[in-house]
């Protein structure tokens, strides 16, 4: 059994296959000559509706990045990165605030109990490119305070729910 031409019902059929039109490619659009070549740079190719091209963005070639918080990391001055590389340096930015977070609970005897990494994206309005626009880190430290009246009365009470728990039947 064979199947026949499909081209009144699927339009695009054959960009994915070449049993019906042996001379097409599957990269050709036989519908649109105009259309752009997938395998051309993305970074030379001017998007439709975008005022530039990735490659001559004035907005990409401007983008700075700075750090907000009070920690001593990276960034704390406004400094560009290349679109290709923001995200590893954004990436490793935010591993710094981890390390610092374990650093800050292992002198304070304390445990961290949650980190937690979030890279923000963005779409350039220029010229349409997806490029890392910045991270957010949360990180969760729990510290040991003896002294503290609530941890004293939460021991009370953890002692008193389990007292009796551990009883030999047997003697």
């Amino acid at each position: 059994m064979t199947i026949g031409n499909f081209s009144g019902l699927y339009p695009n059929y054959p960009m994915y296959t070449n049993s019906v039109y042996p001379s097409v490619k599957p990269t050709e659009d036989i519908d649109n000559p105009n259309a752009v070549d997938p395998s051309a740079d993305p970074d030379k190719v001017k998007k439709p509706g975008k005022r530039s091209s990735p490659e001559d963005c004035e907005t990409c070639s401007n983008r700075k990045y700075q750090d907000g918080s009070d920690e001593n990391v990276s960034f704390k001055t406004a400094s560009h990165i290349s679109p290709e590389s923001a995200g590893s340096r954004v990436r490793a930015h935010e591993g710094e605030h981890i390390s610092n977070a374990y650093k800050k609970a292992a002198q304070k005897d304390g445990k961290v109990l949650n980190a937690s990494v979030a890279i923000h994206t963005s779409i350039c309005p220029e010229c349409g490119r997806t490029y890392v626009s910045g991270g957010v880190t949360n990180t969760m430290i729990k510290y040991s305070n003896e002294d503290n009246p609530y941890t004293k009365n939460q021991k009370q009470l953890d002692a008193a729910k389990f007292k009796g728990a551990n009883i030999d039947y047997a003697a």
